[in-house]
């Protein structure tokens, strides 16, 4: 389980990004986490994993304080985290293959890592993983040879690879057109069922973020203005997380595609 507690931050330049967010994601549950631009979210994100230092609050990732952690001990727990990056965050010239294993590199030494000389059981692992993500077929292909969605494929792979127990999604369908959005969600949303992951995943778009994950945090101004299930936002709290606007076309409707699942 994942638990924030007050958290806060504040740059050097005096704007406050999160202000005293407090909230817990159990094991095997997504969160999808909302808001306007600037509301917060990539902060929160990234404060979890320390990519960006809290300015105060805690932040425990089962009994461990992640805020408190010295050097060694943050490297051992950001094994325990899985980040999945809007634009891949890919090594282009390496192979497919070669990017998930870099989602090994915090548990070998420097020389194998450096000479990319992996454990027989990391590699047997990666396949295990691009076998699920559908990539059997591309794992000797350059990173840079694949199409958007298969690059997210390979983000999410290199994040299953560490084994993690917290998911951090940062914004994973930005890029992507809306058929590819919704296969990587649904298998966003399939591993962490799979794997009893807890997940949060920063989303613009509030109609996919409705379909998919199991609960709904909106941000405004570095603050909690909404905490609940996706059927739960009506016009009304919309318009508290984003400001006033006809968000008729926004609330999801339920598509063909649900209606035939349903029948």
């Amino acid at each position: 389980m994942l638990r924030i507690e007050n958290l806060t931050k504040r740059y050097a330049t005096g704007d406050l990004a999160l202000e005293d967010v407090s909230l817990s994601v159990p094991s095997g549950q997504v969160m999808g986490l909302i808001g306007p631009s600037g509301a917060g979210k990539s902060t929160l994100i990234r404060c979890v994993n320390r990519l960006v230092e809290p300015s105060a609050g805690r932040v425990m990732l089962g009994d461990t304080d992640v805020v408190a952690a010295d050097r060694a001990g943050l490297s051992r727990v950001r094994r325990r985290m899985g980040m999945i990056f809007q634009e891949y965050a890919l090594v282009d010239r390496l192979t497919v293959m070669e990017n998930v294993l870099s989602g090994r590199l915090g548990y070998v030494g420097f020389w194998r890592s450096f000479f990319r000389r992996f454990p027989q059981a990391d590699i047997d692992r990666a396949f295990a993983v691009l076998d699920r993500v559908g990539l059997m077929d591309h794992v000797d292909k350059r990173a840079d040879a694949l199409s958007g969605g298969q690059r997210q494929r390979v983000g999410i792979a290199r994040a299953l690879v560490q084994e993690p127990e917290l998911l951090l999604v940062d914004e994973p369908t930005a890029s992507l057109d809306p058929k590819t959005s919704r296969q990587i969600m649904r298998l966003i949303v399939e591993v962490c069922a799979e794997r009893g992951l807890a997940a949060i995943v920063n989303i613009h778009d509030v109609a996919l973020a409705q379909q998919f994950v199991q609960r709904i945090v909106g941000l405004r101004k570095g603050q909690i203005v909404f905490d609940g299930p996706p059927d739960a936002l009506s016009a009304d709290v919309l318009t508290e997380i984003y400001g006033a606007e006809d968000w008729s076309a926004t609330i999801r409707k339920v598509d063909e595609e649900e209606e035939a699942v349903a029948a």
